[in-house]
């Protein structure tokens, strides 16, 4: 499973209360990325590559038009405020599909201990995708080989 470089950001300045602290840099786009299952490719996947974007995860969306979305170093998720319905598969380090489930708005799912990553995608995806417990995934950066 690739996974995006993390990006380290160094504040120089005094530490009195964030005066005189320089603003960080404004993030760099992330590249697009494709989730591939057996040498085909699945769809769009968008990579929570950030302590915040994996706390936001879908809330505040009505869908994902027809891709997913990883949640890198997350064992378990919730439904509580979102809008629509959504399949998880959990991961392990290798990408493989430890756990499928389907869950609706207002849901705690019990974590998967050997997961390293949760991937969320609208109701139905993983079996219109052919994925279920035991496949490996892969993520690619999109224009990837």
């Amino acid at each position: 499973m690739v996974r995006p470089a993390r990006a380290a950001v160094r504040h120089g300045g005094s530490t009195t209360a964030g005066l005189n602290r320089p603003s960080a840099p404004a993030p760099a786009p992330e590249a697009p990325h494709r989730l591939v299952h057996a040498g085909r490719d699945l769809a769009p996947v968008e990579v929570a590559a950030t302590r915040a974007r994996r706390r936001r995860g879908l809330l505040g969306r009505d869908g994902l038009d027809g891709g997913a979305l990883l949640l890198p170093r997350t064992r378990a998720v919730h439904t509580f405020g979102m809008r629509f319905p959504i399949d998880v598969a959990h991961l392990d380090r290798e990408g493989t599909v430890l756990r499928t489930t389907t869950m609706v708005p207002g849901r705690l799912a019990r974590p998967v201990w050997r997961a390293a990553a949760v991937l969320e995608a609208e109701a139905g995806a993983l079996a219109r995708w052919g994925v279920r417990a035991g496949d490996r995934l892969e993520v690619r950066e999109e224009g990837a080989a």
